[in-house]
């Protein structure tokens, strides 16, 4: 009797124990429900090359804490391959536009053989770790004038828009020592595959202070959409990436498609989507700092989509005019594939460069402010 009096009250606290531990985990999961209700969620959508992920390591930058030091190293390797990938693009560039035009293209006989052994080494699947001796040869075929002549029609050949930046700075990555900076990670290149992620707040670690997003990431690249779909659900806004300056160039994964024509196409599917009914779209006009320099010399109708556009002026007023009519053109796109009951979500064009830190902060203080004020007019407050 005294076994069984024993028994049960042994049985007595372990289920104690046991309810102790689920209510435990019911008042856990109870609290983590709450907060997740109060954190945002934000996809950052566009086509490939758009510059999304610029944007993602800058809130990484602004909001968060940064890169440490092991971070900034990951780098490295990144960088070095954007170096090579670079030079290999430009040399073999040079030679299929020599075809056409020797006087113009043809690399000079001295560089020949240091272009081949870098297109070779481009075409590794494992790049070298950048030596100064490399560095070199990269830059003495960087500075050939054939180069720079095909660095020029860039546009044709898929060259990175952080090849000037990398080309300039060939002996400090190259440095044994070599740490990469800030501006180097913003600058480097990697395709984004999968999805990445974010927590932050626009303003300050304090979440009393403001709202908290979560931010998605997800690549760009045609091959990579198939991954954006189950992320659709519960979305507080769409943060759309669109290149600007990228109107004279050719996708990536398919060069017989005009970049800005795909943006387009995606920006239209992206907006008609059921899910995104009620959501909000805050369209990133991107990479002004590079249309402003070549929209004065490449004509905005070289693109289908900007086929009836007019240049009126010279300068910074042709600049302004030439923006103004792709914001519009996007502005007609939004409401032409948005349906009579969506109306009422809140769309907002935000001029931005990714690569300008001031810029981006400013920008996404403007999103946070946005979305706090469409979050207080639903809640009956505004």
């Amino acid at each position: 009797m005294g076994i069984l009096c024993s028994r049960s009250k042994h049985y007595d606290e372990a289920d104690d124990e046991e309810n102790a531990q689920t209510a435990e985990i019911e008042r856990r999961i109870e609290q983590e429900t709450k907060a997740e209700k109060h954190i945002q969620k934000l996809l950052l959508l566009g086509a490939g090359e758009s510059g999304k992920s610029t944007i993602f390591k800058q809130i990484k930058l602004l909001f968060q804490t940064g890169f440490d030091e092991s971070e900034l190293k990951s780098y490295i390797s990144v960088i070095h391959a954007n170096v090579y990938q670079t030079i290999k693009v430009l040399y073999d560039g040079s030679k299929e536009l020599a075809q056409n035009d020797r006087e113009t293209f043809e690399i000079s006989r001295e560089n020949k053989e240091i272009g081949e052994k870098l297109s070779t080494i481009g075409s590794r699947l494992d790049y070298p770790c950048l030596t100064k001796e490399l560095a070199q040869d990269i830059e003495t075929l960087w500075k050939d004038v054939a180069i720079q002549e095909t660095c020029a029609r860039g546009n044709e050949l898929q060259v990175p828009d952080c090849a000037h930046y990398f080309m300039e700075n060939l002996q400090r990555l190259a440095d044994p020592d070599y740490v990469p900076t800030k501006e180097d990670v913003l600058h480097a290149r990697v395709r984004t595959t999968g999805v990445v992620e974010i927590q932050f707040s626009p303003v300050g670690e304090n979440k009393k202070s403001g709202e908290v997003y979560r931010l998605f990431d997800v690549g760009g690249q045609r091959n990579e959409r198939r991954k954006w779909i189950h992320l659709f659900e519960g979305v507080t806004a769409v943060i759309f990436c669109a290149a600007v300056s990228e109107y004279d160039q050719t996708l990536f994964e398919d060069e017989s498609k005009n970049r800005m024509m795909e943006t387009k196409e995606l920006f239209e599917w992206v907006l008609k989507q059921p899910c995104f009914e009620k959501t909000s779209f805050m369209l990133f006009l991107n990479k002004f700092d590079i249309f402003e320099k070549k929209v004065l010399n490449v004509p905005l109708n070289v693109c289908e989509w900007f086929k009836d556009y007019q240049p009126v002026s010279t300068g910074k007023q042709e600049i302004e005019h030439a923006y103004e009519f792709v914001k519009k053109k996007f502005e007609e796109l939004y409401f032409q594939s948005t349906a009579p009951d969506r109306v009422d979500r809140v769309f907002k064009i935000y001029r931005t460069t990714a690569l300008d830190q001031k810029l981006v902060k400013k920008t996404f203080k403007l999103v946070d402010e946005t979305l706090r004020r469409r979050n207080l007019f639903e809640a009956g407050l505004l």
